[in-house]
């Protein structure tokens, strides 16, 4: 698959559901409309109550005020980096995931241009930044350890652009892959190294 032709599938493949269901949260998958897309990215603040540090995508709770799942994902993405909602191009969504706390999150997916002005919101936000499409569609899986207070689990994960994308983020992509793309990454249950022997949870 050429990368000019990564958007056009998006455009041809991706749609709004017709069955409306409000999420807890949503979030925006931006992808930059351009012959190597790349995706936006944030890294929480590690002040943060919730995942602190973690990558994911603009997005957060709905607001009362929230009438939609996209108002919410434009709102927050907005919010977080200054993203301007009139720079979105709508695509479609993607299927409700839930995170593990819960939280029901929606995906919406749209495209902007390649060069926006963003600045991150200090008290979210400590890092923006554009990932590759074709290489996280293209990046190995590797295990991600988080330690509990009595064991480690290691959930799957990749890296890019110096960072680790793994849980909800990461859960998000494969389902972006899939149904943007036609592309099953490989996303293993079961880690065959024998130096670890817990289970891939994804």
């Amino acid at each position: 698959m050429q990368d000019q032709l990564l958007t056009q599938l998006l455009r041809q493949r991706l749609r709004f559901s017709k069955r409306i269901q409000s999420a807890d949260a949503a979030v925006l998958i931006a992808i930059t409309d351009e012959a190597d897309p790349k995706i936006l990215l944030t890294r929480r603040s590690l002040y943060m109550n919730n995942h602190a540090g973690e990558v994911s995508f603009p997005g957060g709770k709905r607001d009362l005020n929230d009438t939609s799942n996209i108002v919410v994902a434009l709102r927050e993405a907005w919010e977080e980096t200054a993203l301007n909602p009139f720079d979105v191009t709508l695509l479609g969504d993607l299927p409700m995931e839930k995170s593990r706390t819960g939280i029901l999150v929606k995906p919406i997916v749209g495209l902007i241009p390649p060069h926006v002005s963003l600045i991150p919101q200090p008290t979210e936000i400590d890092r923006i930044f554009f990932a590759s499409l074709r290489q996280m569609m293209e990046a190995k899986p590797s295990p991600y350890e988080v330690r509990l207070p009595k064991q480690s689990i290691y959930f799957p994960s990749f890296r890019i652009e110096n960072e680790v994308v793994w849980g909800l983020t990461a859960r998000i992509l494969i389902s972006l892959f899939r149904y943007g793309l036609n592309y099953k990454k490989q996303w293993p249950f079961l880690l065959n190294s024998p130096a670890f022997q817990s289970k891939f949870i994804d």
